[in-house]
């Protein structure tokens, strides 16, 4: 495989931003797409070579398959990177760069196509000693078989779309009476949002965590994980803090989920990163959810306690070169902590805000990273997800990372729209978060929207601070037999009232 000189990174954004900072590192050029709306984005001024696509939907930019193939072919490209989302888990577009004799930065389009259906990634991981979630090992479509399935299980049950993710064609059900009408739903809202409407059962987990754990494969049948991400904050079904390691996965859980995890991708042939998601009950027993084949959002938080740049690994994987560690070779530093920053409403159950970055000023100190795609003055669009960031803290001790997490986001300053740090601050003081005894149902059983309100917004602090100086200098103005020194005094009211 020769040495990748010039990358496209199908994607926007921050992701398109950091894979081209590694890229620029190894002294690769860099191409960067982008639509009508994103032309003026960071990662657009920072690559070296810029093409638009098209306008602002995805479905005439980012999606546009054989469009980015042609600009490759075009700009002499080598390889592609696709990031995350949009074109990312395409095995069509996998098979379409090998074709027309491009690197693709990721696994082959049949891996992608395995583990792309929760059915046939059951069925590939079942030849390995890997803990299942009782459940259907098939699609299945006839009503009363499905009724007799479930019954067999035991209620609770999840009827999951196959082609699904993010909570999207997935129904619980809770007793029988209510089983055909939310199967009817759940494979009605998979064929709309996937075009497939193969649904499977599976037993629900009452108190679930979504413990995942990263994984790196390379040509000679290297498989390494990377250790463990706790990522049970979620709303929506989709997650919004993560961490590194788990408060709660013990080292012989590590090891034995490490270990499964290798499996997975052996079954399925895996190079490059990937994730294999595990749920865990309340007894910390663990079962295989699914493989994501493709690099992570919180993939930082991974690389701060490995010590690995996991798109580094990623080109030199696709490069053909062997994986330069082992297993024994790799150790935990430390604790990290992600926090995604989204354009979103907290207070209005997470509805999506646009707006423009009037503010725009992150925090930054020991042990803090940023990885976002905006500066100030620019808009959130409205055509892609809402994320702004994800802001990253590291230190020695959980704990610590917490503390220091608590001091990037009150020293990350955003105004114009309304955002989820409060809630993420909010989320990582509340005793279960510390105390590590939470679940996917963090949001549902401890958060309120008035919870937040005993936090002043930067617009109300301004207007409190205006109000008690005009009072100040109203005061001192009325005071005729003023003391020496009031005016060094005023000076550092104002000072405070405004920092």
């Amino acid at each position: 495989m020769p040495k990748i000189k010039k990358l496209l990174v199908a994607n926007r954004g921050e992701i398109s931003l950091r894979i081209m900072r590694t890229a620029k590192e190894m002294g690769i050029q860099t191409v960067a797409v982008f639509s009508e709306a994103d032309r003026l984005s960071p990662h657009v001024l920072f690559a070296d070579e810029a093409v638009c696509l098209g306008p602002p939907p995805s479905s005439e930019s980012y999606l546009l398959a054989d469009k980015i193939i042609e600009e490759c072919k075009r700009l002499n490209v080598d390889a592609i990177h696709p990031g995350y989302g949009f074109l990312s888990e395409n095995s069509d577009f996998a098979r379409k760069v090998i074709d027309n004799g491009l690197i693709f930065v990721g696994p082959s389009a049949e891996a992608i196509e395995i583990m792309g259906s929760k059915i046939a990634a059951k069925q590939a991981v079942s030849q390995y000693d890997i803990p299942l979630v009782p459940g259907t090992e098939e699609a299945i479509s006839d009503i009363a078989l499905a009724k007799a399935k479930a019954r067999e299980i035991g209620y609770p049950i999840l009827i999951k779309a196959s082609a699904g993710g993010g909570g999207k064609g997935m129904r619980l059900v809770e007793k029988e009476e209510d089983f055909e009408d939310q199967m009817n739903r759940a494979v009605s809202e998979a064929k709309s949002s996937f075009g497939d409407g193969a649904v499977f059962i599976e037993k629900f987990i009452t108190s679930p965590r979504h413990i995942e754990i990263q994984v790196l494969g390379d040509s000679k049948g290297n498989i390494v994980h990377l250790f463990e991400r706790e990522c049970s904050i979620q709303r929506r079904h989709q997650k919004v803090i993560e961490e590194a390691p788990s408060a709660v996965v013990s080292p012989e859980m590590r090891e034995a989920m490490g270990n499964a995890a290798i499996k997975v991708a052996m079954a399925c042939n895996y190079q490059g990163a990937g994730t294999v998601e595990f749920i865990v009950d309340e007894n910390l027993n663990f079962y295989f959810l699914e493989m994501n084949t493709r690099l992570q959002v919180e993939h930082p938080v991974t690389e701060m306690i490995s010590g690995k740049d996991l798109v580094r690994e990623q080109i030199l994987i696709a490069e053909g070169k062997e994986l330069t560690f082992s297993q024994e070779d790799l150790e935990i530093n430390g604790h990290a902590i992600e926090v995604r920053v989204y354009a979103e409403d907290p207070q209005n159950n997470f509805l999506p805000d646009i707006g423009k970055l009037q503010t725009y000023r992150r925090p930054n100190g020991p042990g803090i990273r940023v990885d976002d795609g905006f500066e100030e003055g620019m808009q959130i669009p409205i055509y892609y997800d809402p994320m702004i960031s994800k802001l990253i803290t590291h230190a020695e001790s959980r704990d610590q990372a917490i503390a220091r997490m608590v001091r990037a986001i009150d020293g990350y300053k955003i105004t114009g729209i309304k955002t989820t740090l409060d809630f993420c601050r909010f989320a990582i003081l509340h005793e279960a978060f510390t105390s590590g005894n939470f679940d996917t149902k963090f949001v549902e059983k401890y958060f309120k929207p008035e919870l937040l309100n005993t936090k002043l917004s930067e617009e109300e602090k301004e207007i409190l601070a205006a109000v008690a100086i005009k009072f100040l200098d109203e005061r001192q103005n009325s005071t005729s037999h003023a003391l020496p020194g009031n005016q060094k005094k005023e000076s550092s009211w104002k000072k405070r009232l405004y920092n």
